[in-house]
């Protein structure tokens, strides 16, 4: 009898082996069928919207399973893009800068509940007592009430009771970038630009904080905030809707100060795929990794979206993520 119970409980062990390679292997056909599909029809799509080059990169299974650039980084100079190549992450920079933002939640230094003006004393906006209802929750959640950005016709203000609803708000980013900084690095007072509205700000060290906390320890090392020589070899210049080249921006720390949480991000899809990697398969947690509960509340919906609200399909919104 335990021979054959060893013999039945072995074939169901192999049986469910052998369907699980079959089923991965299904996978992985599936994958190299949609490879060969989207090498015949990028440069035709490109050609069709007078795009210049991308670069593209597919997990599988946890795992970057392929990426391969397409078409030129530069219309004047004809340079391919290549695997190396770095573009603006622009809005999915937010997503990243989250995910810091989760993990000094987790160590204690920001409570996710807590009001961010308990965490510094210069504040983001004054004249309403509202402020200080704003936690990190409402920021990542944009909930907070800030509109996108200020202007001199729109000065910052909060546009309804922090948590009440949603309005998609890159001022909250920058808020709550502010308070990381503050918290964590250090200000350089003789180095400031104005921006929007005529705010002005000062360089920070959220590049170098950001690169030691998430980019380095996730190996996205052809990633960051801040020009340096590796993207002036490697950055894509931006080009208009017709396809002609334009001047490339040189973010300095001043730049990353108001828009590194925002959009500043330089990265290559191989190296965004990482992160992506990060939150489809993570790791066990450590000094930068988080914990199960923290990344199952960032991809748990807090606020659902209105129907003229919905952004590329997303009904609700998570902890930097549309879901």
């Amino acid at each position: 009898m335990q021979r054959r119970n060893f013999l039945i409980e072995t074939s169901h062990a192999s049986l469910g082996f052998s369907l699980a390679q079959a089923a991965m292997n299904q996978r992985i056909n599936e994958a190299n069928k949609l490879v060969t599909q989207l090498e015949k029809l990028l440069p035709a799509l490109m050609q069709e919207a007078a795009v210049p080059g991308l670069s593209i990169a597919l997990v599988q299974n946890g795992k970057l399973f392929w990426h391969k650039g397409f078409g030129i980084k530069d219309s004047a100079s004809k340079e391919p893009v290549d695997n190396d190549t770095v573009f603006e992450a622009a809005s999915v920079s937010k997503t990243v800068f989250a995910y810091a933002a989760m993990k000094l939640c987790e160590k204690g230094i920001i409570g996710i509940d807590t009001p961010l003006t308990e965490y510094t004393p210069k504040p983001f906006l004054t004249g309403d007592a509202r402020l200080k209802r704003i936690t990190a929750r409402h920021v990542l959640s944009h909930t907070a009430g800030f509109q996108d950005f200020r202007s001199r016709r729109e000065p910052l203000k909060i546009h309804f009771t922090p948590g009440e609803k949603y309005m998609y708000s890159g001022e909250g980013y920058c808020y709550l970038q502010s308070v990381v900084s503050q918290l964590t690095g250090r200000e350089n007072p003789s180095h400031c630009s104005q921006y929007e509205g005529g705010l002005e700000v000062c360089a920070t060290d959220i590049d170098t904080y950001l690169k030691r906390n998430l980019l380095a320890p996730f190996a996205m090392n052809a990633s960051g905030y801040v020009w340096n020589d590796s993207f002036a070899k490697h950055a894509a210049r931006p080009h208009d809707g017709t396809g002609k080249p334009l001047t490339k921006a040189k973010p300095t720390a001043t730049d990353a100060a108001r828009y590194a949480a925002v959009g500043g991000l330089h990265t290559t899809p191989s190296d965004y795929a990482k992160f992506l990697v990060e939150i489809l398969a993570p790791k066990k947690s450590d000094a930068f990794r988080l914990e199960k509960k923290s990344l199952q509340e960032m991809l748990r919906p807090q606020i659902k979206l209105a129907e003229g609200e919905k952004v590329d399909g997303a009904e609700a919104w998570g902890l930097g993520w549309g879901i």
